[in-house]
């Protein structure tokens, strides 16, 4: 018994940095965010492409200060999308552990497993900004002169 906990206790040990690194990386990709899409009319032609991209900045800055965040909801998508995947790996994880007769550490494997499944996909989902803080970006930019057609 004792050398299978220390087997499992080495493999957790090389698994930990793996889990680390994909966390990382899924929280960068989360946060890259998309951009305002513009037609190209005079003044964006006459303020170059570092002018659209300081008023981009100031109107996402309007945007905040009053309230508009591009978070708004996305939290709560994140942790459904967690606890849904977190009980779907449980229930997954005890068949399978039934079947090999551990059904209890298999559905503690199959939460856990799930429950990273979720969060990442949730973090994946989510990078659309909310609604308010699209408009107030594109209004904004609007009255700044620009012709905005979306976001991407």
């Amino acid at each position: 018994m004792r050398r299978v906990r220390e087997k499992r206790e080495k493999r957790e040990r090389r698994e930990r940095p793996k889990a680390c690194l994909l966390l990382l990386l899924a929280v960068m990709v989360g946060c890259s965010g998309p951009k305002p899409i513009f037609y190209p009319n005079d003044h964006y032609k006459a303020v170059g492409e570092e002018g659209v991209d300081r008023d981009i900045e100031a109107c996402r800055t309007q945007a905040e200060k009053a309230g508009a965040t591009p978070e708004s909801g996305k939290a709560a998508q994140v942790a459904k999308s967690t606890a849904i995947g977190a009980g779907v790996g449980a229930a997954a994880g005890a068949v399978g552990g039934a079947v090999v007769g551990a059904a209890g550490s298999g559905s503690a494997v199959g939460a856990a497993s799930g429950a990273v499944w979720g969060l990442l996909g949730g973090l994946f989902r989510s990078k659309e900004p909310s609604e308010a803080y699209k408009g107030f970006v594109l209004r904004c930019l609007k009255d700044k002169g620009y012709d905005p057609t979306g976001w991407d």
